[in-house]
């Protein structure tokens, strides 16, 4: 009987024993959780798909609660859940804007000159590790797909050796910008109708010898905009997306082109 008894005191004690401390480190080691999060998460859909930039839904809630990510951070949940996140946050829903990708540039194999033909890897940090790629322009976009292949959303598209974005697909999860190696790929404004899409800082001269659709730095798109939206710095012309009213006076005037309207896009296709 002894024998019996001994072994099952013995492994009681031990039991009783782990569980003191454990009860004891869970109170050591204890880590308050903010109620934001949780309650952010919990009007998540709990896709965990990571379009939003970050490793799955209690990152993003997370990220929300510390003021790292916006309230209308969740592109799958759209509008209802940015709103719901928004009245978490004692933010107003209705100063949020939907954000998509854009590729600011239009030098495709018929508009741009090229230093070399290449010849490699179908990609384009292997390409631009190449005297920064064939293209004459250092700041054009290379055409090897990169952004393409990262795209879960199936929202971007090479044509004619240049990257183009589909902005109803585009869930702005940033994926695109951060393996593109010009930095030429950007998050403007769903609602927003034109862009300049050229990064280059060259001479206009250069511009010019390198690409028929660049910006040139000849400022007539700021100096027709009637609600002083563009800015000028390094011989290339910027939108203030906040100020932009749409009226198109400045695609109107470039005469390069570089000024690219989606609702012209939207027609052609």
């Amino acid at each position: 009987m002894t024998d019996i008894l001994n072994p099952i005191i013995v492994l009681g004690g031990l039991g009783l024993g782990f569980g003191v401390l454990l009860s004891i480190a869970s109170d050591i080691f204890h880590v308050d959780v903010d109620p934001k999060i949780e309650e952010i998460r919990s009007v998540l859909p709990g896709a965990n798909c990571g379009a939003c930039g970050f490793p799955g839904c209690d990152g993003l809630a997370a990220a929300i609660a510390d003021g790292k990510a916006p309230v209308n951070g969740c592109s799958v949940g759209g509008m209802p859940v940015a709103e719901r996140v928004a009245e978490i946050m004692g933010e107003d829903a209705e100063d949020m804007k939907k954000m998509v990708a854009t590729v600011l540039c239009q030098g495709d194999c018929d508009k741009a000159k090229e230093k070399y033909e290449y010849q490699g890897i179908t990609d384009c940090r292997a390409q631009n590790i190449q005297q920064a790629g064939s293209k004459s322009c250092t700041y054009g976009c290379l055409g090897g797909g990169t952004c393409q292949e990262v795209c879960e959303f199936d929202a971007i598209e090479m044509i004619n050796g240049v990257a183009f974005v589909d902005k109803d697909k585009c869930t702005a999860c940033m994926k695109c910008i951060e393996v593109c190696p010009k930095g030429i790929i950007e998050l403007v404004p769903y609602e927003n109708e034109f862009v300049v899409k050229c990064k280059s800082e060259d001479a206009g001269k250069v511009v010019r010898n390198n690409c028929s659709i660049g910006c040139i730095g000849c400022q007539i798109c700021v100096k027709n905009c009637p609600v002083d939206a563009f800015s000028f710095e390094n011989y290339l012309a910027k939108i203030d997306y906040d100020i932009c009213t749409n009226c198109g006076i400045c695609a109107e005037k470039c005469p390069t082109n570089a000024i690219f309207s989606s609702a012209v896009k939207e027609l052609a296709v």
